[in-house]
């Protein structure tokens, strides 16, 4: 029998009230690298999710001159349990001028390949779609031969009506795909039994459905997502959401533990070790998983510009 037909595991990773692990423990980096890039984003006025989110690898992305941007500004429409970006019902009104800040930024820190992430703007008509498309049009009147990758959220309201609203979410993801990404990335985030509590104003089949939607409106783009451990999921609910990935052709898969970032957030239920990861990662792999990154301190965007 296959790692693939295994769906369950002995749990070996240790809980949260003892020490914080040694495989999650992160360094810092460089200091004039972090100060260098933390600058420029300053400088430009703009937001990345590494600083945001608290990203355990922002020292050794810095380091390599790389980072995360986060458009729509630091607050977010949804209050998801996991999230550290600040939650609120009224963001400032839309930055007509964020993607040319974003373009100055990616061209001073001599980037060739971006991330681009956003806060969910369920206050916008396009549900910020067009921060994305924007984005995306000034990077590329600077320099047309940037890779560009995108993490979107679902894109989804502003309809009672299922069917109009899935018509709108998929006119919205379609502008995206029109701009021509190199990746379009969504994140599943947690297993099905636990998205109610973790993902609140996003459902998992709605998740599945807008993956599904982009490999059928743009099959030459790869559709990539990702999953947080240690939330209390078990280990054949993982890989049932790698099997329903699988299912909606998503090409590329990121697994990673999630931290907590305060009190006030989602306590983390276990600590998954180094050899579990490896593990989920063979099965993935198995799957049919063209690019698959597993470990503690993956995150989405973590090394998102080299092969696996």
């Amino acid at each position: 029998m296959s790692s693939a037909q295994r769906t369950t595991s002995r749990y070996s990773g240790i809980t949260p009230s003892e020490r914080l692990p040694t495989w999650l423990r992160s360094p810092i980096g460089n200091a004039s690298d972090l100060e260098a890039v933390q600058a420029v984003v300053k400088q430009q006025r703009l937001h990345t999710i590494c600083e945001e989110g608290r990203c355990p690898n922002r020292g050794e992305c810095y380091a390599a001159g790389t980072a995360t941007f986060l458009l729509g500004g630091p607050i977010c429409t949804r209050s998801c349990a996991f999230c550290q970006v600040e939650k609120g019902q009224a963001p400032a009104p839309y930055d007509a001028e964020e993607a040319e800040r974003v373009a100055e930024a990616v061209e001073a820190m001599g980037l060739r390949y971006v991330v681009l992430t956003a806060v969910a703007r369920d206050d916008l008509a396009d549900h910020g779609a067009c921060l994305f498309t924007n984005a995306m049009a000034a990077i590329r009147r600077r320099n047309p031969l940037i890779a560009i990758e995108v993490l979107t959220p679902d894109f989804w309201g502003g309809y009672r009506d299922e069917a109009e609203a899935i018509a709108a979410q998929r006119q919205r993801l379609s502008a995206v795909l029109a701009a021509e990404p190199v990746c379009f990335n969504h994140n599943l985030e947690t297993v099905e039994r636990l998205q109610g509590e973790v993902r609140r104003g996003a459902t998992y089949r709605r998740s599945l459905g807008l993956l599904a939607a982009a490999r059928e409106i743009a099959p030459q783009i790869p559709t990539k997502s990702g999953l947080m451990l240690g939330l209390g999921e078990h280990f054949d609910e993982v890989v049932e959401a790698m099997n329903d990935l699988r299912a909606v052709d998503c090409q590329r898969l990121t697994l990673g533990q999630y931290l907590r970032p305060s009190l006030a957030h989602i306590p983390v239920d276990r600590y998954w070790t180094p050899a579990e990861f490896e593990q989920l990662g063979q099965i993935a792999r198995e799957l049919g998983f063209a690019d698959v990154r597993s470990g503690p301190l993956v995150r989405s965007s973590y090394h998102a510009a080299d092969p696996a």
